[in-house]
């Protein structure tokens, strides 16, 4: 894997944000000429420079993906891009859509376009799995990224740029996801809000989520979506399992801490997908993921199964919480652990 990246000038959009600032730590490990922290937030850039302050191959950039030619700028003589940058918390862009819009489509599109004017070599796009069967903004806004990214293979003429995208779930204990909310909740001694109690969501590490990122930029020829298989929970099961672990820590007896259900926010589904029919008809599956082929043949260029090691036509119709492997309270109480969140 080093070897993707050694000698390479990489840039991450959104690089200071939960996945764009694993992605940069873990480049640091893979001998990069160069890496570039692209982020509007100021105070997030300062703390992750801190936290980086003994390498001197880092660069980090105060802009906005809304505005094309800071990008054109922050991608000159880049080898490598990962795009991360985005609004993800989904009532926030249920309310306000437009401002949605504006940074997940239109800034997604100053990036490519940024990556094709400076002859990128590779653009990875980081999605997520609002974007299979959207009903909500973000959903959708993140779907019409995807689209942009790897539908530019068909009109980059050309240039070099191989663009692509990786797809995944709820990366387990980010910002703004329920582990910090109910571990906030259990510290004040209760309720915890849990939305429905059979809702579903699938999760990762972060560390396998970026084993896989880096995987499919290894794997990428133009035009796929790379979705990542992953288990999924319960938010019921996990609201017990902290109250288990973490309860103890405020009261004398965990009973005290009870679980509320606050119904289904706006824009939520009870169960999310990862991969749709009509993508799993058009995909290839391997031990740890599913690759969508583009949707029409890309001229001069063809793929085939044999382009990706052990890759086999797909066992699954579609790809869903409602349906995945779930994990036992033991398991994500493992997961937990490993995670160092309880």
């Amino acid at each position: 894997m080093k070897n993707i990246f050694k000698n390479k000038k990489v840039l991450v959009t959104g690089g200071a944000g939960s996945i764009g600032s694993q992605i940069v730590k873990r480049l640091t490990l893979m001998n990069p000429d160069k890496i570039r922290v692209f982020d509007n937030d100021e105070a997030k850039q300062f703390q992750l420079q801190q936290d980086l302050k003994s390498h001197n191959n880092i660069s980090f950039l105060i802009g906005d993906i809304r505005d094309k030619e800071r990008l054109r700028r922050a991608m000159e003589g880049i080898d490598i891009v990962f795009h991360a940058a985005a609004l993800k918390h989904v009532p926030f862009c249920e309310y306000n859509p437009f401002e949605a819009i504006k940074t997940n489509v239109v800034g997604t599109q100053n990036v490519v376009e940024a990556a094709m004017d400076k002859q990128i070599e590779k653009l990875i796009g980081i999605s997520t799995d609002k974007a299979a069967n959207p009903i909500n903004t973000m959903g959708a806004t993140k779907l019409l990224a995807e689209k942009l990214i790897t539908d530019a293979t068909f009109y980059k003429g050309k240039r070099k740029t191989i663009f692509a995208c990786v797809r995944f779930g709820n990366v387990i204990g980010s910002v703004g996801s329920v582990v910090p909310l109910f571990r906030e909740q259990i510290s004040l001694k209760g309720p915890v809000t849990v939305t429905d109690n059979e809702m579903t969501r699938f999760v990762m590490s972060i560390r396998k989520a970026i084993d896989l990122v880096f995987k499919a930029t290894a794997l990428a020829k133009g035009g796929e979506i790379f979705i990542f298989k992953m288990p999924i929970f319960r938010i019921k099961d996990l609201a017990e399992v902290m109250i288990e672990e973490l309860a103890p820590r405020y009261t004398d007896d965990i009973n005290e801490v009870t679980i509320k259900n606050i119904g289904i926010r706006d824009g939520e589904k009870m169960h999310e997908d990862l991969m749709t029919e009509n993508e799993a008809s058009r995909a290839w599956e391997t031990k740890d993921m599913f690759i969508v082929m583009p949707r029409t043949s890309i001229p001069n260029m063809t793929l085939k199964r044999h382009s990706y090691p052990g890759a086999q036509y797909p066992n699954s119709k579609e790809y869903c919480s409602r349906n995945a492997k779930m994990l036992s309270k033991d398991e994500l109480r493992e997961l937990l652990k490993t995670e160092k969140l309880i």
